[in-house]
């Protein structure tokens, strides 16, 4: 795994922490933190972007988005558990999987290895 996607992943977990931050922040410390989560994740899928492709690094930055936060609102915030979330989920990390790993093939083909 090269350091670009290292980026989108980090900013994908990142994104779970700005996006319950929007719902549970109630103090000037946790906007704070909130405000820092949201330039640091979108620093992190800028700088990959230079080096993936800008279509799958955001795919990949949203769906790890969207599944950390809807397992982190279970975890964490009582948030009640549904199979059909579950299954979702499960769909939506596979489509994030299946993209890095068509990326990879692509990268590898265009560079003659």
């Amino acid at each position: 795994m090269n350091r670009s996607w290292i980026y989108v992943f980090v900013g994908g977990l990142i994104e779970v922490v700005w996006v319950s931050g929007l719902k549970h922040a109630d103090s000037v410390l946790t906007w704070a933190v909130t405000v820092l989560a949201v330039v640091a994740s979108f620093y992190l899928i800028m700088k990959a972007a230079k080096r993936l492709p800008v279509g799958t690094v955001y795919a990949v930055f949203t769906g790890l988005g969207t599944g950390g936060t809807v397992v982190g609102e279970m975890l964490l915030f009582g948030e009640p558990f549904q199979w059909s979330k579950t299954l979702l989920i499960a769909l939506l990390l596979a489509g994030v999987i299946g993209l890095k790993l068509v990326t990879d093939r692509d990268a590898q083909e265009g560079s003659g290895a």
